[in-house]
């Protein structure tokens, strides 16, 4: 099999699981009081989703190795499939926190599956454009999916039917379509050097990432909750973050091979703090729903920036590896994010301080980090 065959299967399977992940990240806070829970569980379920994620990101690429990219992400849905079923099934704190760590250990599979998958192309440009479709699904999928919030509602069990048939879809397509999975040559997973290899601001990159998108997944919903009138509102609220995330990517894709990444990623940092300060000062719900997806075009777009930045050099057998790496990360920022933004941010605009600390400290560690990769070229070159 060519490398170069479009690989369809996998990006058909991440639209399904990209409209279930959607509506179930904004269901689950919402849904805590009608079930009698206490809305300060929503932070911890997060946490409990990344921990998850967090764990799942320290194996599953061995699982990938021994199973191959389609078995194994038939294997990675339904575990999460089955951690839908439980929260459906029994509306208690303990189980959905266990529920959503193993759903995190569940996504952290699909993630670095799909990721290898895309990634082992024959040229970076290659990369790049697949990259751009996977970003598209993964954010147009979960856009589509907040309206499920206003449409089908946050009570009862048609919720929770809506995104299991979905999560069934996503199992579905893998499991009988046969087309387009890596060689099982590209497969074998190579530590050895990887980690050495990839650039210290694709880790940060990364961890940023999770310590932004898990608060925002986690807590916005909760923060729109005092400025906008009902649940339909909210959930049109959180298409806007995902749709400007969805909306930069086919721009990214080419800008990202022709802009130093590094420097790509400082503006990027510097917009979503731009976006920040309008959602703050914003008087109507227009001026929020553009600062919301200002906000979505520059935090979502950090991290495939930051992984096309950490695998532009990399030999294929070595991508699995990069990935699961990037991915730990991403989990490590993603576990502490909702909790960090709850308890040391305070107030009705906590969560907006807590995105703009992150964002503003990543875009003076990476001007730093272009001014000294700029210095070091000249050096490189007189060598």
């Amino acid at each position: 099999m060519a490398l170069s065959a479009f690989p369809w299967v996998p990006l058909a399977s991440l639209t399904a699981f990209a409209v279930a992940s959607g509506y179930l990240m904004s269901l689950i806070p919402l849904a805590l009081m009608p079930l009698g829970l206490p809305p300060e569980l929503a932070a911890w379920l997060a946490s409990a989703f990344y921990a998850g994620l967090l764990f799942g990101a320290l194996w599953s690429a061995r699982i990938v190795t021994r199973f191959g990219h389609r078995q194994a992400l038939v294997l990675f849905m339904s575990v999460l499939l089955l951690s839908i079923a439980a929260m459906a099934t029994i509306k208690a704190q303990g189980v959905w926190l266990l529920s959503r760590f193993v759903a995190g250990m569940a996504v952290a599979g699909v993630f670095v599956t799909i990721e290898s998958w895309l990634l082992i192309a024959d040229s970076e440009r290659q990369r790049a454009k697949r990259l751009g479709f996977y970003m598209a699904a993964l954010y147009g999928g979960n856009a589509l999916g907040q309206l499920g919030v206003g449409y089908v509602g946050v009570t009862g069990a048609q919720p929770y039917w809506l995104i299991g048939s979905l999560v069934t879809a996503a199992i579905i397509v893998p499991l009988f379509v046969r087309h387009g999975e890596p060689p099982q040559e590209m497969g074998p997973v190579e530590h050895s050097g990887t980690l050495r290899s990839i650039r210290k601001a694709a880790y940060i990159a990364c961890m940023v990432s999770g310590l932004t998108l898990g608060a925002i997944y986690g807590l916005l919903p909760l923060y729109l909750a005092e400025r906008v009138d009902d649940h339909q509102q909210i959930g049109a609220m959180m298409a806007l973050v995902i749709v400007g995330g969805m909306g930069g990517q086919p721009l990214l894709g080419g800008i990202s091979t022709r802009v130093n990444r590094v420097l790509l990623m400082f503006y990027l940092s510097v917009v979503g703090l731009l976006a920040i300060v309008t959602i703050m000062v914003a008087n109507s719900h227009w001026w929020l729903g553009v600062g919301l997806v200002i906000l979505g075009g520059a935090v979502f777009a950090i991290y495939p920036v930051a992984i096309a930045y950490a695998c532009a050099t990399l030999a294929p057998g070595k991508i699995v590896a990069a990935t699961e790496a990037l991915l730990l990360a991403y989990s490590v920022g993603s576990v502490s994010g909702p909790v960090l933004a709850h308890q040391a941010f305070s107030g009705e605009q906590g969560l907006m301080m807590y995105l703009a600390s992150c964002l503003l400290s990543t875009a003076v560690y990476m001007w730093i980090a272009y001014l000294r990769g700029r210095r070091q070229m000249p050096n490189l070159s007189a060598a």
